[in-house]
């Protein structure tokens, strides 16, 4: 199965985000903690040269505190700011302005020595659809700022934000990359919810979901559905319709809402805290 999503907004955003980066003080990288690698936009790298940068691991609370913590060294060893945050809980927005003024901290000490002093530092949010770029704008502005969705394709147009006098948001729509060559960080961005549902095979995909939970996480699919190790992939599909009572006229499990419920868990955290980038299993040459 091939994932690639890039449709046509997409590719002005990015010729948009290449004008603006020039006004640019700061990079601010939004991930899914669940999914550090795969949802890296490889493009970010060479529009952020020159920029201070700053990595946030969103949704860190649907995700495995531990590999948190190695992303977290990753990034940091790498020079580049990084913070594990969930952004629906404002408490946690007052290490950001910490980690804005230490990513920033050379263009401030250029100006001054220019003479400009207090000018605010212009930060350019980026991040894949679905990663929570705008609720965390929202909730680091304190107001609703900036437009939200759970499916991707919600913010389409640029919109600047400004948080007092030190600090100017642009929020970007979420763009992926033309072609996506690892079919394994394509699986993911999917199951993310990354991608639009509708072009997917959501049945294969849910059934390798199914396949590598039973491999990591069985005791999951045992609690939550009472799958097992020896239940078949097709099976599963037609266990979980009948726990959630999904039958159909004539008593046939639905398995199509089966595998809305599977991922409906997955992306709401209902299946438990799951890390689907272990940085111990990703080869050196493809971070």
């Amino acid at each position: 199965m091939t994932y690639n999503y890039y449709p046509g907004h997409m590719m002005k955003a990015k010729r948009a985000m290449e004008e603006d980066i020039r006004i640019i003080d700061l990079l601010i990288e939004l991930l899914d903690a669940r999914a550090p690698q795969s949802t890296r936009n490889p493009e970010i790298d060479k529009l952020a040269k020159g920029k201070g940068r700053m990595v946030l691991l969103n949704k860190s609370d649907l995700a495995d505190e531990d590999e948190t913590k190695k992303w977290i060294a990753y990034f940091k060893d790498r020079g580049i700011a990084a913070i594990s945050l969930d952004s629906r809980n404002r408490k946690e927005m007052k290490e950001i302005d910490n980690a804005v003024s230490f990513a920033c901290r050379e263009k401030i000490e250029k100006n001054k020595k220019k003479g400009i002093i207090n000018r605010p530092m212009r930060a350019m949010v980026v991040g894949i659809p679905n990663v929570g770029k705008s609720t965390f704008i929202n909730s680091y502005a304190g107001r609703a700022a900036a437009k939200t969705g759970n499916k991707p394709g919600v913010t389409r147009g640029k919109q600047w934000i400004k948080l007092g006098k030190n600090l100017e948001l642009l929020d970007t729509p979420g763009i992926l990359w033309p072609k996506i060559d690892d079919e394994t960080a394509g699986f993911h961005l999917a199951l993310l919810g990354s991608m639009n549902d509708l072009i997917l095979n959501r049945e294969e995909m849910v059934i390798r979901f199914i396949r590598e939970l039973k491999v990591s996480f069985p005791e999951i699919l045992f609690e939550r559905y009472g799958i097992t190790a020896e239940t078949g992939e097709e099976e599963a599909l037609r266990t979980v319709a009948v726990k959630r009572n999904a039958i159909q006229k004539g008593g046939e499990p639905d398995t199509d809402r089966a595998i809305s419920f599977i991922l409906d868990d997955f992306r709401s955290g209902k299946l438990g805290k799951i890390t689907l980038d272990r940085l111990d299993d990703i080869a050196d040459e493809d971070l």
